[in-house]
């Protein structure tokens, strides 16, 4: 359940390491943003900090000192997110023995954060949009009108021009949405955040009282090299994992998995272009699992064109086989034991 964050006396501006020229160009558009109105739609993949930047957009709003309130629309069932973002009157449903306040109510004149606003069925969708229109709602059960006065924030990690294709997003809710639109690119693209994000989840991770832990030339390289999937996400659980596994004041490549350290290793002279982008995509595609749509993305080619360099390296399924010695770190399943034939019965022959 999304919890509500209170309007403190003196609110702190969230972190946001903007070493990049994307990231710095992203913070000068927030600040513009934050003094408007309007609603807002922040896209971006998933684990690439869509919800921190929303409190740094309602911290650098002049509703800092309103209440933000979240709720998520993936996790809750299509029932309960109705009753929880309008609220209902008593009465209004089986179990409504007395009237409740929606979110939107309780954000007042502050924000409402909508994440994961791909996920809401279209009927809810409709009635989003007519608040958005109408710029008022009515409990459940209810007939009185409620203005509203909070800023609505909307995130998503779905294409959701795509989505309004597939006719599972509606086109006038995108259109709606799309006022003020706000792109996450992903930590890849913007690799000059790399270190001073680790550097910052380094020192607030650590334990208490525990020195801080520096990384090593190694390490600072192959962090900076990998292209992180998982986003900001994945950042800050690699780091988090070997500072638990590891009581060394310097981090190496040694406490990452095989697939960051591999990251990390300079490609030899004497190997081909050929040959580099065949370890490479093999890399990738064993760092997402397997899943070609996202391998793709990372490669920044389109997943025809990844099927077609495949074929051509010979790096069709099982693709685990064809990566270089080491890279692999999962156990393999054991073969089935075959059953042993009959006494004085010839095994039969392979078909």
């Amino acid at each position: 359940m999304a919890a509500d964050t209170p309007a403190p006396d003196a609110p702190a501006l969230p972190v946001w390491i903007a070493q990049s020229p994307e990231s710095r160009r992203l913070l000068e558009v927030v600040a513009k943003v934050a003094n408007t109105a309007s609603t807002v739609l922040i896209l971006g993949e998933s684990g690439s900090g869509k919800d921190q930047l929303a409190h740094r957009l309602h911290f650098e709003s002049p509703r800092r000192h309103q209440p933000m309130v979240k709720i998520d629309c993936a996790s809750l069932p299509a029932e309960l997110i109705e009753s929880e973002l309008f609220g209902y009157e008593k009465g209004a449903f089986t179990g409504a023995y007395q009237a409740k306040p929606g979110r939107l109510e309780l954000a007042g004149e502050g924000t409402l954060v909508l994440d994961e606003i791909a996920a809401l069925s279209l009927p809810l969708q409709a009635k989003l949009l007519r608040v958005i229109e109408e710029k008022s709602f009515e409990r459940l059960g209810g007939h009185s009108p409620i203005r509203i006065a909070a800023r609505l924030v909307a995130l998503t990690n779905v294409d959701l021009e795509q989505a309004v294709a597939r006719h599972s997003f509606r086109e006038d809710l995108y259109y709606r949405l799309f006022v003020l639109p706000l792109h996450i690119p992903p930590l890849r693209e913007r690799r000059d955040d790399i270190l001073p994000t680790a550097e910052h989840f380094l020192a607030t991770l650590a334990a208490p009282g525990r020195a801080q832990v520096q990384m090593d030339a190694a390490l600072r390289r192959g962090l900076r090299e990998y292209d992180y999937p998982g986003n900001t996400r994945e950042l800050r659980n690699l780091l988090s994992r070997a500072l638990i596994w590891s009581q060394k004041s310097e981090l190496g490549l040694e406490d990452m998995p095989a697939y960051v350290a591999q990251a990390g290793t300079a490609q030899p002279a004497d190997k081909t272009l050929r040959q580099m982008e065949k370890e490479h995509i093999a890399a990738v595609l064993q760092r997402c699992r397997g899943r070609k749509q996202q391998a793709a993305a990372v490669l920044g080619i389109s997943p025809k064109t990844l099927l077609e360099k495949r074929r051509r390296y010979g790096l069709d399924l099982p693709w685990t086989d064809r990566l270089p010695e080491g890279t692999f770190t999962r156990s393999r399943r054991p073969a089935k034991p075959q059953p042993s034939p009959a006494p004085g019965r010839e095994p039969e022959p392979d078909r």
